[in-house]
């Protein structure tokens, strides 16, 4: 007969005690607690992972390359493709109704659209990106292309609550 889940057991002797030093000559760990003698680990020192002993240090010898641009903006992109799979004619389609419906996932803040494969569908469109070719595609199908802000502002804020 197999395992199943409910007589899984753990293995014998996969717990085990916790060492109490410093708790006196009889309990075989006092006097200098597993420490050994001297030196800068008996001490109340710590050596951080990195230390190399005063070798120069592998993260410093290593040359750094590049630079991460912190004004860098980030687009999740999403192809015609898909929007002709999800969506009938005449559908809004927007970043909030791209997340219900499991398009793009939660943490894509800006959306753009991209112009992998055809669409044949007209429809409304309002994200933060478009590129040249989806936008031919989208308009060529009758449909039309809203820019979103980038950042919301006083105005995406108006318009929200209208």
């Amino acid at each position: 007969m197999g395992t199943t889940l409910d007589t899984l057991k753990a293995p014998e002797g996969h717990r085990h005690r916790r060492k109490r030093v410093g708790r006196g000559i009889a309990s075989r760990r006092g006097k200098t607690s597993t420490r050994g003698q001297k030196g800068q680990l008996a001490r109340n020192n710590t050596v951080p992972a990195h230390f190399e002993g005063g070798q120069m240090p592998l993260q410093r010898r290593v040359p750094k390359r590049g630079f991460a641009n912190i004004h860098r903006v980030e687009y999740h992109g999403i192809n015609v493709e898909r929007l002709e799979a999800a969506f009938s004619a005449g559908d809004e389609v927007t970043p909030e109704i791209l997340h219900a419906k499991g398009l793009v996932p939660k943490r894509a803040k800006l959306i753009k659209v991209l112009g992998y494969g055809e669409i044949k569908t007209s429809l409304k469109i309002r994200v933060h990106g478009v590129s040249a070719s989806a936008r031919e595609k989208i308009e060529a199908a009758g449909g039309s292309i809203e820019l979103a802000p980038l950042k919301p502002g006083p105005a995406a804020a108006a318009e929200t609550s209208a």
